[in-house]
């Protein structure tokens, strides 16, 4: 049976999401706080680079033939968390949009069989969207507390 194809519209949607998102936020926007310790634009690298993580999975099984996801401690995004702060705002955007991109290219044309081993281990990795949808829904919760604390200032 060949494996649903959905994750290639759901990540697509995701890519689109991102991509618009980043083409309207202002400097002032992409500085705005999402929790305790990020940003708009920490949020969106942090993204970018698990975007850039499944890729080289993907890259690391094809060339094998089999899966190879190296192992990674989730704690690694409070230990990376202020070196995405030190990328500039509309570059954490780009990036985003970029490895977005990428990794949604490589999944459509990636052999059938190797994506079933990875969808089966780490479906994360294949349907991307997953990840992403997570974060954009807490950067369109935070700016929308943004603006509603902008609007009680102006009463």
């Amino acid at each position: 049976m060949a494996m649903d194809r959905s994750f290639v519209e759901l990540n697509q949607a995701s890519t689109n999401r991102i991509r618009g998102l980043v083409a309207q936020l202002t400097d002032q926007e992409l500085c705005e706080p999402v929790g305790k310790d990020w940003t708009v634009a920490i949020t969106l690298a942090h993204m970018a680079f698990w975007d850039r993580r499944a890729l080289h999975v993907l890259d690391l099984t094809e060339q094998n033939g089999k899966l190879i996801s190296p192992a990674i401690d989730v704690s690694l995004n409070d230990f990376i968390a202020p070196l995405l702060a030190a990328i500039p705002p509309r570059e954490a955007g780009r990036l985003a949009v970029e490895a977005a991109t990428a990794v949604d290219r490589r999944l459509e044309n990636f052999p059938e069989e190797l994506l079933e081993k990875v969808y089966k281990v780490k479906k994360r990795t294949v349907v991307r969207a997953l990840h992403r949808n997570e974060h954009l829904d807490a950067i369109d919760a935070s700016l929308k507390k943004c603006v509603e604390c902008w609007l009680n200032l102006d009463r």
